[in-house]
């Protein structure tokens, strides 16, 4: 975009207004400084960021909770961003399935550009709002679905138009950005302006930024999947072992749960097929696997209302 095209000029003026774009003079020199007084000021910058989420709990906490009823209706939860934010969703979505066994399709990432912005950056993928309902119509958005929109700057176009193009069909909409009266919150209906301030690095929004951001996503993917029965507790009872570490973690869950032996631990394991939950529901309730797998269906997953239900005499 040369200097003499119009949007350039847009462009140039809307950043100027991004507390995420602002210069700070006071650090002019950071070239200059020791190592160990640059890290520093990096550490007291990060401590600076749970502070700025804590001030937006309200609207995080509403969008979660809009958000497990939609996906408690067979929604899926879908992440739209570009560059850093982009990746972060992608992250986000990619550690659902074994944290939380959730099919690959039920928590999605999108980011513009396609995947190989994963790790080479698109150029011009992120200007595009068409790119991002034609990403959205391909995988068929619907009403029951929720779109998360993550731009730090709030004004991203591929984030923008993700939230626009979902709500129009009548899809749950999330905007996450770090700067306040954003284009992105106004768009959502749940906007959530995490305002971290400027950059140790001017405009460089992997840092503040994107540390904000992810606490937020994992706040967005956590407590969504606490709501829709995930956990037992705080404990990983859908954790997906798909491979030693996960195994010996399984293990070690449905010990913690039930205080069972080894022995009585591997039996449950091989009565449900390796599911965790399964396996603490046949410990604590005394039921087989059939039985454990019947209860949970019943209670949609979730093994508080199961155990209920399985020691509740039948009048």
């Amino acid at each position: 975009m040369p200097p003499t095209d119009p949007n350039y000029t847009t462009l140039r003026t809307q950043l100027a207004t991004l507390t995420t774009e602002a210069f700070r003079p006071d650090l002019a020199d950071i070239d200059r400084r020791p190592t160990l007084d640059i890290a520093r000021l990096m550490n007291d910058e990060d401590a600076t960021v749970p502070a700025a989420v804590a001030e937006r709990l309200p609207e995080i906490a509403a969008a979660i909770d809009a958000a497990a009823a939609r996906m408690a209706r067979g929604g899926r939860l879908i992440y739209a961003g570009a560059g850093t934010a982009g990746r972060l969703g992608v992250l986000d979505a990619s550690e659902c399935p074994p944290t939380f066994n959730t099919d690959p399709s039920e928590v999605l990432g999108l980011i513009a550009g396609g995947p190989s912005a994963m790790v080479t950056a698109v150029e011009g993928a992120e200007d595009s709002k068409e790119l991002a309902a034609g990403d959205l119509t391909a995988l068929a958005v619907a009403d029951r679905d929720i779109v998360v929109g993550i731009s730090a700057s709030g004004r991203t176009p591929y984030a923008v138009g993700a939230v626009e193009h979902a709500r129009a069909i009548g899809a749950l909409t999330i905007g996450l950005s770090c700067n306040a009266d954003s284009a992105l919150a106004s768009a959502a209906e749940h906007g959530i302006e995490v305002v971290v301030g400027p950059e140790l690095i001017t405009g460089s929004t992997r840092l503040k930024a994107g540390t904000a951001q992810k606490l937020v996503l994992n706040m967005i993917s956590t407590i969504t999947m606490i709501r829709l029965g995930k956990t037992y507790g705080n404990l990983m009872v859908d954790v997906r072992a798909s491979n030693d570490k996960l195994r010996a973690r399984s293990r070690r869950i449905v010990a913690l749960a039930t205080g069972a032996t080894d022995l009585e631990i591997e039996a449950a394991l091989v009565e449900t097929d390796g599911e965790v939950k399964n396996a603490i529901l046949v410990l604590l309730a005394g039921v087989d696997g059939h039985e454990a797998a019947r209860l949970l269906n019943a209670s949609k997953g979730h093994l508080r209302a199961a155990l209920q239900s399985a020691t509740t005499p039948t009048p």
